[in-house]
């Protein structure tokens, strides 16, 4: 199994196009690598490729890497795209993808009806973009060999579909992680997750390579540098730091440990931080565009 890393950052990049805080400054200046919005690539033969959420950034992406180039004068590698949930950073690359050549996209139906009712999404023509309502916890083969099964994570709706009352860790739907199998062995996807619950540890135990929501480092981590007021469990998203952070929680996980979906603001993108010494030291990787795993 190869997983391609397409987008290591969370909404909006890095640099972000509106931010002025020390990583995107860092980032325009060189002093720090770019990142493109979150998605990743899977294959089992390096021909064929499953997309997992489909980025704004998404033509870039596919722009520089020779895998993702056409294989004649019109086509794709790209055999279908997964969506894990509604969010503008994981669907907003499906209008790039209109441009007649055929894909499946993956969702649940939840994800499903984000697409069918935005009419800006009839541009994919439906006679070669096969749409396919996928079921939590019931496995499906977007290629032959690689078995995806999505499971809930605690999570929120997308931005906007907010109503006046939210509940960041509601479980269904509309936040998914994936399971990705093949006789290589097992990844799990989870790029958005508001809590790390036991049960969530226990589903994770068997797995060889996790790459896991790395949003922010702090909860307030917003407030702190001065670049807005919502803390990471409103946006939906577990911090790394603290009691109930991700890195205490996968403490004891045995897998490869990735993090994935990383905000502007957190310090780890910085070489020097204190923060990601922190986290290279107890056993985690941070993603980066281009980044490739293998099985």
């Amino acid at each position: 199994m190869q997983i391609l890393v397409l987008g290591a950052a969370a909404g909006g990049g890095l640099p972000q196009w509106n931010c002025g805080c020390r990583n995107c400054a860092d980032a325009r200046a060189g002093r720090i690598p770019s990142m493109t919005q979150s998605s990743v690539a899977v294959s089992l033969d390096g021909s064929s490729w499953v997309l997992l959420n489909a980025s704004p950034d998404i033509r870039v992406q596919l722009a520089g890497l020779s895998k993702m180039h056409p294989p004649a004068l019109r086509g794709t590698p790209i055999s279908a795209v997964i969506l894990t949930n509604g969010d503008i950073d994981h669907i907003a690359g499906l209008l790039t993808l209109r441009e007649k050549t055929a894909f499946d996209l993956y969702a649940t139906q939840a994800g499903l009806d984000i697409v069918e009712d935005n009419s800006v999404f009839r541009v994919l023509d439906p006679d070669l973009v096969r749409s396919h309502s996928i079921e939590l916890d019931s496995a499906f083969e977007p290629l032959p060999r690689l078995i995806v099964t999505p499971f809930a994570v605690p999570g929120k709706v997308a931005l906007f579909l907010e109503g006046d009352a939210v509940n960041v860790e509601e479980l269904g739907e509309q936040t998914v992680g994936l399971l990705l199998e093949s006789d290589d062995g097992r990844a799990a996807y989870i790029p958005g997750c508001a809590t790390v619950p036991g049960w969530l540890l226990t589903r994770l135990k068997d797995v060889d390579v996790l790459l896991f929501d790395g949003t922010v480092w702090n909860n307030d981590e917003m407030a702190q540098t001065g670049t807005g007021q919502k803390t990471g469990a409103r946006m939906g998203h577990v911090p790394l730091n603290g009691p109930h952070g991700s890195l205490s929680s996968f403490e004891g996980l045995g897998a490869r440990k990735i993090f994935i979906h990383i905000n502007n603001t957190n310090p780890i993108l910085q070489p020097d931080a204190p923060e990601r010494a922190e986290v290279l030291a107890r056993g985690w990787e941070i993603a980066a565009d281009g980044m490739e795993i293998r099985l």
